[in-house]
């Protein structure tokens, strides 16, 4: 394990005065991140995330390794992401050797170096206002802390008095787990690797888009004691997410050969997408 201290300074990471800069979605030059949120807040309705759970957890798709599921994310960049225009195999390394860095557990740095695998959806013809971004549950009311907010006033949904309730569909404390989040790579990955890694790394894989909840202290009406037991995890893993991103990444082939053996370690050899 890496020998990092606390008080070392990670290389990775942005320094405490430069972190203001991330997630700012006020420039005018973010205007393509604006219409991206247009679009996703209009079509993440309830049923049609019962429509996509339906169509892209049977895992019917193909057959890929884990290497070949992120060679595949080197052509894609995010058009979310407010902070940084490269490939996501860029931004996946830099928050793994983030992660690394500060001597975490190798669960923990494969968690920072896969958590964005998800966005293979995209391989598959999902267009990207369904597969990135941050998530929010639907079947309820859309809290004004969600990015962008004023465009839910154009989702069906947000009309629907069924669901224009704190708790909406479901039970005060009924979990996270037994909820509908936005459609996205985070659920789709979660349900994907949920044998193969531990409760917090999955909380993390699950749960780091939803910025409502682990930064801005929403839907806790919504909790159970299992989740509040984990978003101090996700909250450890949200610093390493945004705060690495800079345009100087590490060296991919300097350092395949020991993500490969941390994927083989915890991943099946092949994945069914």
């Amino acid at each position: 394990m890496n020998t990092a201290t606390a008080t070392e300074p990670n290389q990775w990471l942005a320094e405490e005065d430069e972190r203001t800069a991330f997630r700012d979605y006020s420039t005018p030059e973010i205007e393509r991140v604006r219409q991206f949120y247009r679009t996703n807040h209009i079509h993440q309705t309830y049923d049609f995330v019962l429509q996509k759970k339906k169509q892209w957890l049977a895992f019917n798709q193909r057959t890929m390794t884990p290497w070949a599921a992120l060679d595949y994310l080197n052509t894609l960049v995010d058009e979310s992401d407010p902070d940084i225009n490269l490939p996501q195999i860029s931004h996946l390394l830099q928050t793994a050797e983030a992660i690394r860095a500060d001597g975490h557990p190798d669960w923990f740095v494969l968690t920072g170096f896969i958590h964005d695998l998800g966005k293979v959806l995209c391989l598959f013809g999902e267009p990207q206002w369904s597969v990135v971004g941050d998530t929010f549950p639907v079947g309820c009311r859309h809290s004004d802390k969600i990015v962008f907010p004023e465009f839910f006033a154009l989702n069906p949904d947000h009309s629907n008095p069924q669901y224009d309730t704190p708790c909406g569909v479901y039970t005060a404390g009924c979990g996270l787990g037994n909820i509908h989040m936005s459609w996205g790579h985070d659920e789709y990955l979660y349900h994907l690797l949920k044998d193969c890694l531990p409760e917090p790394a999955l909380y993390m894989i699950r749960y780091h888009s939803f910025y409502a909840w682990h930064r801005e202290g929403q839907y806790t009406q919504l909790t159970d004691a299992t989740d509040r037991a984990n978003l101090h995890w996700v909250q450890k893993f949200n610093p390493y997410d945004l705060y690495s991103k800079n345009p100087n990444p590490p060296v991919l082939s300097e350092l395949k050969p020991y993500y490969e053996d941390l994927m083989a370690k915890y991943l099946p050899a092949e994945l069914q997408l």
